[in-house]
């Protein structure tokens, strides 16, 4: 049986939202602090995935302080809007970057339109707007106080989105991370007893760069635990550093061969794909395993991400 809540200790637990209709995709986390706060709400087809938790948890979504979202992109941002209607005394606390867009999702809806083309509805549908009063935007360092013992800080992480921070909670000497370093297939992976961190590299505003940076910033907090926002805790921080040093040069090497040969960024999608599967293979993941269908969607996004940031460098 699938599981659906996760009890991560520290007074938090994962709400699994089945985005795109698949377990171990995209988690909530819930935040059992003075003030209940929920990072992430997923798109709005989460949204009663998420009520359905809350109320295992015996949470009245009335509760809900604050809902956070790390950055704006609708498989963490999308249900936000709907989400309030049942949470009618959150706010919702957003990068300073991507406030306008969660008021005004306008710009979002078509750009993700862009990227996912006619299965932009099936997806995504419905997009609300946020009310701008009960939108809080937090700048770098700020904090945000759950408790007299927990004030969160909120750390400016660019690198997969420049509308992206991530929050360090210091009562699990934690931080959600969102996208910023990565994608953990952890859980999909749990039979196998291997670790999988890829890079997410989505389009429109993939920097490299930025996100050795940001995952720098990471590395210097020290933290114990890295909550990311597809899928999960884990809690061998070294391991996923390690990866995503080790996987992001190569994920912009086979952009940059793209550009030599003239090719768009369905054979960039290919070669990552083939990238990892060749090397699960090597640690004797069956090609019928599940994570093969999760590394190939997201394959095809960070794809688009890739060949969008040569595009750029190379007007």
């Amino acid at each position: 049986m699938t599981k659906k809540i996760f009890d991560l200790g520290n007074r938090i637990h994962l709400i699994d939202g089945f985005d795109l209709s698949l377990p171990y995709r995209t988690g909530t986390y819930v935040i059992q602090d003075e003030k209940i706060a929920i990072v992430e709400t997923g798109p709005s087809l989460s949204v009663p995935h998420i009520l359905n938790g809350l109320k295992e948890l015996e949470i009245d979504p009335n509760d809900i302080a604050y809902i956070i979202v790390t950055h704006i992109h609708l498989d963490h941002s999308g249900g936000a809007g709907l989400l309030l209607n049942d949470c009618q005394n959150a706010k919702v606390v957003v990068h300073a970057k991507g406030a306008r867009h969660l008021i005004d999702p306008s710009r979002l809806i078509s750009g993700a339109k862009a990227v996912y083309g006619d299965d932009f509805d099936r997806f995504f549908d419905p997009i609300l707007p946020i009310p701008e009063d009960k939108v809080i935007i937090k700048e770098d360092t700020e904090t945000l106080a759950l408790s007299e013992t927990c004030e969160l800080t909120f750390y400016n992480t660019p690198g997969h989105s420049d509308h992206h921070f991530s929050i360090y909670d210091p009562v699990s000497n934690g931080i959600f991370t969102g996208d910023t370093i990565g994608v953990n297939y952890n859980q999909i992976l749990e039979d196998t007893g291997i670790q999988l961190y890829l890079p997410s590299t989505s389009p429109n505003q993939f920097k490299p760069d930025a996100m050795l940076d940001s995952l720098e910033k990471i590395y210097s907090l020290n933290v114990d635990c890295i909550y990311f926002g597809h899928f999960n805790v884990a809690r061998d921080v070294e391991e996923v550093y390690k990866q995503i040093k080790s996987w992001l040069p190569l994920f912009v090497e086979i952009g940059e061969k793209s550009e030599q040969l003239g090719k768009d960024h369905h054979w960039i999608a290919d070669q990552l794909y083939t990238a990892v599967q060749e090397d699960l293979q090597k640690l004797e993941i069956k090609d019928t395993h599940p994570v093969y269908e999760f590394i190939k969607l997201d394959a095809s996004v960070c794809a688009m991400g890739i060949a969008d940031y040569f595009a750029k460098k190379n007007r």
